[in-house]
C-alpha cells in the first residue's frame, strides 16, 4: 500500500515523510522481532536496509518510532515511512461532480466547496479534490513535490471555499508554478472575522511557522530562523458591529496565512475553530445575542472563508485572464444574518 501522509488537510510548504507500507498484525501473531517479520513481508528489502530505516525513525509502531529489537504484538499498526514519494501513485479515479467554472485544453478553474479535502492523504484516502480529477482527467501531470497531487499547483484548505487552477500538462504546471514563486498570481479571499478592524487598509508582514505546541496550526514569528516570510494585504468592505467582512490580497501563499495572520491581529475568523474563532469573542452577554450567534455558527459550521477571485497570465496566450466565484450559500447566508441583526 503506496500513499501520502504527514499533509495536513491544509495546504503545507515543509518538506513531509510518505507512507511507503501499512501492516497491521493479526491477532494471532507470535512474538517477534520486527525486522525478522518485515523480512518476510517486503519484498527486495535486506536486514541491514531495514535496521537503518529502524535507526532514522522512518518505521514506527503505533505512530511511535522504535528500537531494532522490538517485538512486533497482536494488532500492531506498522507505518514505514521515507523522504521520497512511493514510486506507485495510488489515486483512485472517482466520479465526484466538479464546479468548473473554466475550462480549455491546457487548464481548468475549479470552484471548490467547503469540506473537500484538495489531495488525499492521512485518514482521506479518498473522496478529494485529486479524486475527481483524476476521473475527469486521466492524464493530469504530477506535481514536483511528490505524488498524489496530479495537476495541482497550489491548494486551500478543506473548509475553505473558492477557486482553485489546475494544469492538464507538465509546461502548464511549470508555467503557473513560476508565478507562484513569483507572486505574481492575483489572489483575493473574503473572510468575516470577529471584532471591527479599526483601519480600513493594512498591510501584515512577518514569519509564518508550524507552532511548538500544536503542529497543526501557524504562528506568528518576528525571526526569519522560525519562519516563513507571509505578507497579507487586507481591506475592509463592510463594518457589521461585532464582527467586519473583509478582503485579504495574497502577497504570499504560506500554510493557513489569512487565518494565523488574523488571529495575530486580534480578529480571529468567524467559526475557526483552530484558532480559536468558534466562540462569542465580541459583544454582548445576553441569552438572545449568544443563541443568535450559536445559530450563525450552525449555518456555516467552517472558517468563513471564501477565495473570491483568481487572475494570471494564460500560459499560452500570454495574456491575463481573471475568474471570480459568489459567496456560497452558507456564507451568504451568514453575512444577510448580520446584516440584518446590526439594523434591528
Amino acid at each position: 500500500m503506496s500513499n501520502q501522509i504527514n499533509q495536513q488537510e491544509d495546504d503545507d510548504e515543509e518538506i513531509s515523510l510518505f507512507e511507503h507500507h501499512r501492516i497491521i498484525i493479526d491477532n494471532g501473531q507470535e512474538a517477534l522481532r520486527i525486522d525478522k517479520f518485515l523480512m518476510d513481508r517486503i519484498a527486495n528489502v535486506t536486514r541491514n536496509r531495514l535496521q537503518n530505516a529502524i535507526d532514522s525513525e522512518f518505521i514506527r509502531v503505533n505512530d511511535k518510532p522504535i528500537k531494532a529489537n522490538y517485538k512486533v504484538r497482536p494488532a500492531d499498526i506498522i507505518t514505514i515511512l521515507m523522504p521520497e514519494p512511493p514510486r506507485e501513485d495510488l489515486v483512485l479515479p472517482e466520479n465526484i461532480p466538479l464546479n468548473i467554472v473554466y475550462e480549455d485544453d491546457s487548464l481548468l478553474i475549479v470552484n471548490k466547496e467547503a469540506g473537500m479535502v484538495v489531495h488525499p492523504a492521512h485518514s482521506n484516502w479518498s473522496g478529494t479534490l485529486v479524486n475527481a480529477l483524476a476521473y475527469h482527467l486521466q492524464n493530469l501531470p504530477t506535481s514536483q513535490n511528490g505524488a498524489g497531487r496530479p495537476g495541482l499547483v497550489h491548494r486551500i484548505d478543506k473548509d475553505t471555499s473558492g477557486l482553485l487552477v489546475i494544469a492538464k500538462t507538465e509546461t502548464v504546471m511549470s508555467h503557473l508554478a513560476k508565478q507562484f514563486y513569483d507572486h505574481s498570481i492575483e489572489r483575493t479571499y473574503y473572510a468575516l472575522v470577529w471584532g471591527e478592524v479599526k483601519e480600513d487598509v493594512g498591510r501584515i508582514e512577518n514569519y509564518l511557522g508550524r507552532s511548538m505546541k500544536d503542529r497543526r496550526i501557524v504562528e506568528v514569528y518576528e525571526d526569519e530562523t522560525q519562519g516563513k516570510k507571509a505578507i497579507t494585504h487586507y481591506e475592509v468592505l463592510k463594518r457589521m458591529r461585532y464582527v467586519t467582512l473583509i478582503k485579504c490580497n495574497l502577497e504570499t501563499g504560506r500554510t493557513h496565512q489569512i487565518r494565523a495572520h488574523m488571529k495575530h491581529l486580534g480578529h480571529p475568523l468567524f467559526n475557526d475553530a483552530m484558532y480559536g474563532g468558534d466562540k462569542v469573542l465580541k459583544g454582548t452577554n445576553f441569552t438572545k445575542y449568544k443563541q443568535f450567534v450559536e445559530n450563525c455558527f450552525k449555518m456555516m459550521p467552517r472558517q468563513a472563508l471564501h477565495a473570491k477571485s483568481l487572475g494570471f497570465v494564460h500560459p499560452d496566450t500570454n495574456k491575463t485572464i481573471f475568474f471570480e466565484a459568489d459567496l456560497p450559500a452558507d456564507f451568504a447566508a451568514v453575512l444577510d444574518k448580520w446584516e440584518k441583526y446590526v439594523v434591528e
